[in-house]
C-alpha cells in the first residue's frame, strides 16, 4: 500500500534525499526505510513541495517533523533488527513512527497534543501500517501497561535524563534522546544496566551530536508556558 500512496515526482525526490542528505548513515535497512516512507504525506499540503528539504518543516501546533537526517540518526542509534517492541516519545505528524513501524515489530507512540495524535494515526492507517498504536498522553510518563520496552525514542529535547522512561525499558535497552536547555541539546543513548543492590535503575550513557529540538513538555519534562 505504502508504494501506492505516493507520486513519481516525490520517490525521485526521496532518492535524491536518501543519496545527498544521510551521509555517515550506515545502517542499509534504515537507508531502505527512509527511502521508502512517503515524507510527503506527513506534512500539509502547503509544506509537501518542501517535504525532501534537509532541514525541519512545521507541522502546526507549533511542532515540527525533524530534520530527515536527524531521523535517520535516531532510527541507527537504536540498532533495531526487526523483532523489537519501540515506544516513541513525540509521534508529531507521525513520520518517525512510520519509520520505526517499516523496522521493528511493534511501535508505542504517544503525543500530549491530541488533534496531532488523531491526524497521524489517521496517516499510518491510510499507510497501511497496522503495528502502530498512538496515544493521547503525556510522554514523559511513558506507559508502563504497555512495558517492558526492547528500545525508546524520544523526539524532544528533555532538560534531564528521564529515570521513569528508563524504568520501562528491558536491561540491555536503549534510550535515545536529546537532553539540554531550551535552545541546544546532545543526543544521548543510555543503555540500561542492570539495577544496584537496592533496586535503583542503572544505565551506561554515550553522547553523540549536537542538536536542537521543540521542547519535552510534561510532568518530568519542560511546563508548558
Amino acid at each position: 500500500m505504502i508504494g501506492s500512496a505516493t507520486s513519481g515526482r516525490f520517490e525521485t525526490l526521496r532518492r535524491k534525499m536518501v543519496q545527498q542528505q544521510l551521509g555517515g548513515i550506515v545502517d542499509g535497512r534504515v537507508r531502505d526505510a527512509m527511502a521508502m516512507i512517503p515524507r510527503e504525506r506527513f506534512v500539509g499540503s502547503v509544506m509537501q513541495p518542501r517535504a525532501y528539504e534537509d532541514g525541519p518543516l512545521p507541522i502546526g501546533a507549533g511542532q515540527t517533523i525533524s530534520q530527515p537526517w536527524i531521523v535517520a540518526r535516531m532510527t541507527e542509534l537504536l540498532g533495531l533488527d526487526g523483532h523489537e517492541k519501540v515506544l516513541e516519545i513525540g509521534t508529531g505528524s507521525g513520520y518517525q513512527t512510520a519509520i520505526l513501524a517499516a523496522l521493528t515489530r511493534k511501535v508505542i507512540s504517544l503525543e500530549r497534543i491530541g488533534d496531532l495524535a488523531r491526524s497521524a494515526r489517521r496517516r499510518l492507517s491510510d499507510l497501511g501500517l497496522s503495528n502502530v498504536t498512538v496515544l493521547a498522553s503525556d510522554g514523559t510518563m511513558g506507559r508502563s501497561d504497555y512495558a517492558p520496552y526492547d528500545a525508546v525514542i524520544v523526539t524532544a529535547g528533555a532538560p534531564a535524563i528521564p529515570e521513569r522512561l528508563i524504568e520501562q525499558v528491558v536491561v540491555g535497552g536503549p534510550v535515545v534522546i536529546p537532553v539540554g536547555d531550551a535552545k541546544s541539546q546532545v543526543l544521548l543513548r543510555l543503555t540500561r544496566t542492570p539495577d544496584d543492590d537496592s533496586g535503583h535503575v542503572q544505565w551506561r550513557e554515550e553522547r553523540f551530536e549536537n542538536c536542537r529540538f521543540v521542547p519535552l513538555i510534561g510532568r518530568f519534562g519542560w511546563k508548558e508556558q
